[in-house]
């Protein structure tokens, strides 16, 4: 039932592309285990061992903050059409900030989405499939709009109060 894969084929990565969501999971040394849901179109397949994607800001930072203390990060797709099945990547994680000399090279990969934080890399040491029958079969409906609405409205206060600050300081 389960098959193992050294990098991502093609077969593999035509099954991430239709997946609407993905799961991130990484740890610490010590302490609880961190899995997020992400999705929004964030996700890109560089090449056979490379993937990346951009983080959204929302709750806390605990991914990039495991990755910097161990590198250890694993992903799940999960079909919830028709077709089951499971693929999980397991590698090492890199942060991409958006001060890094590598971000313009990693950014150019995905459309603007307000609310960005970094992007996340993984260097795929082996992946692995399941059979997935009994996650239940869902509909997707539409993206929630909520945090990019959020992150548009921080961008304009913080633009706002910028503004502010350089009337008060420079025009008497």
């Amino acid at each position: 039932m389960s098959e193992s894969f050294n990098e991502l084929n093609k077969e593999l990565q035509g099954f991430i592309s239709r997946q609407k969501m993905f799961f991130v999971a990484t740890a610490p040394e010590n302490g609880n285990i961190a899995i997020s849901p992400k999705c929004m179109d964030t996700f890109r397949c560089l090449d056979l061992k490379t993937i990346i994607y951009l983080d959204l800001k929302g709750s806390g930072n605990n991914t990039a903050m495991n990755i910097q203390e161990n590198g250890r990060m694993t992903m799940m797709f999960c079909s919830f059409d028709k077709d089951p099945m499971i693929l999980r990547l397991y590698g090492k994680g890199e942060v991409v900030r958006q001060n890094d000399v590598k971000w313009s090279e990693y950014y150019r990969h995905f459309r603007h989405i307000h609310g960005k934080r970094q992007i996340i890399l993984l260097k795929i040491d082996s992946a692995q499939t399941s059979c997935g029958t009994s996650v239940p079969v869902y509909e997707f409906k539409r993206e929630r709009s909520k945090l990019n609405a959020w992150a548009k409205l921080n961008i304009m206060e913080i633009g706002k109060q910028k503004v502010s600050k350089f009337l008060k300081t420079y025009i008497v």
